[in-house]
């Protein structure tokens, strides 16, 4: 997710020699944007009943979408360093909206919604864990580039992780999830290119088909908190034995399928990848909405219709999300996203020509 909406202005010196401005890839822009998309989705599909359909379409899709997402910001976390720079990136981009938006969505949910929470900050609240797990994932990706094997020693630390977890920063989810992370950090470019291969298409297209029957077959027998990478076997009622087991069959599963997602991702330029550069405010926005509405009687009313609520709730989540990333919408609220950012671009701006 960027919270970057325009990239820098590059300074030249001699008119006859300007540096191409480099470009972006739009097969990433889809990609980030339809992954946001999918986001709020699954956050919209919270305030629906029960319902097995509801249940069913909920599990598949968290099966592989987070498991996507957190690839591709591992593959666009390869360049981090823990320089100066990269480190007060790090804190302005990631840090610093950590702060700003769990402070607000934790006043939203008290004075609006009327919720008692527990520790701020410490035990990130929904949605803000992302944000507090890729700090942390940032900072360890030095590390990760350096270790041997450094994939096998992430799945042990998925596995192992199930055995004590931690609310503290959502500790247990950057160990969760650590693999896929560090799918995404090893491979380059070559690999990227290899999975955008149009004779992938098809099998890829046939892997999500083969994924959603199965997550059909199965509804009812793996409770959904498996798939949020946060719970100890012990919590979830497995031996040590069986829930690594269990770990290894969704990494496998949630693996290819976010791989097959991946390859269905179209590389065209346009509109929609054009949004891709807003994805943080996206994710950062659509919480208030969702709760919004949680505190509304749709719940209630929900439970009552639930396939029409389904059928009302799906093209309104993707209508918010796209909402959130266009342009106008996303550059005024950027500023708070991206404070410091937006400050310094504002400076630039206002420089007279040639200072």
């Amino acid at each position: 997710m960027s919270a970057t909406l325009h990239p820098r202005p590059v300074k030249t010196t001699a008119p006859t020699t300007t540096p191409p401005r480099p470009t972006r890839d739009p097969w990433f822009d889809n990609a980030k944007m339809l992954l946001v998309t999918l986001v709020v989705l699954g956050h919209g599909w919270t305030l629906l009943p029960h319902h097995r359909l509801d249940t069913w379409l909920y599990d598949f899709l968290y099966l592989w979408h987070v498991p996507a997402f957190v690839m591709v910001t591992g593959y666009l976390s390869r360049s981090f360093t823990w320089s100066r720079r990269d480190l007060s990136r790090l804190l302005t981009t990631v840090a610093l909206p950590y702060l700003v938006f769990e402070a607000a969505l934790g006043a939203f949910r008290v004075y609006v919604g009327g919720e008692d929470l527990d520790m701020l900050f410490a035990d990130p609240h929904w949605p803000m864990w992302y944000l507090a797990v890729l700090f942390a994932w940032r900072l360890l990706t030095p590390a990760l580039k350096a270790v041997p094997a450094a994939l096998p020693v992430a799945v042990a630390g998925c596995l192992l992780g199930g055995l004590a977890t931690s609310e503290l920063l959502d500790t247990s989810r950057v160990l969760g999830l650590l693999p896929f992370f560090v799918l995404g950090l090893l491979a380059g470019p070559e690999q990227v290119e290899r999975l955008r291969r149009r004779d992938l298409r098809v099998p890829a297209a046939v892997t999500l088909t083969l994924g959603l029957v199965l997550s059909y077959l199965i509804e009812g027998r793996m409770a959904t908190e498996w798939l949020y990478w946060r719970s100890g076997y012990a919590e979830l009622g497995v031996t040590a034995p069986e829930g690594m087991a269990v770990r290894v069959g969704l990494l496998v599963a949630g693996g290819m399928l976010a791989l097959s997602f991946l390859a269905l991702v179209p590389r065209r330029a346009g509109w929609f990848a054009g949004m891709g550069v807003a994805t943080l405010v996206v994710y950062l926005f659509h919480g208030f909405v969702v709760k919004g509405v949680e505190y509304t009687d749709f719940p209630g009313w929900a439970s009552a219709n639930p396939v029409l609520a389904l059928a009302l709730v799906s093209p309104l989540s993707v209508v918010l999300a796209l909402l959130l990333a266009w342009e106008p919408v996303a550059t005024r609220l950027n500023v708070v996203v991206d404070p410091v950012g937006s400050w310094r671009r504002s400076r630039q701006h206002s420089r007279p020509a040639g200072g």
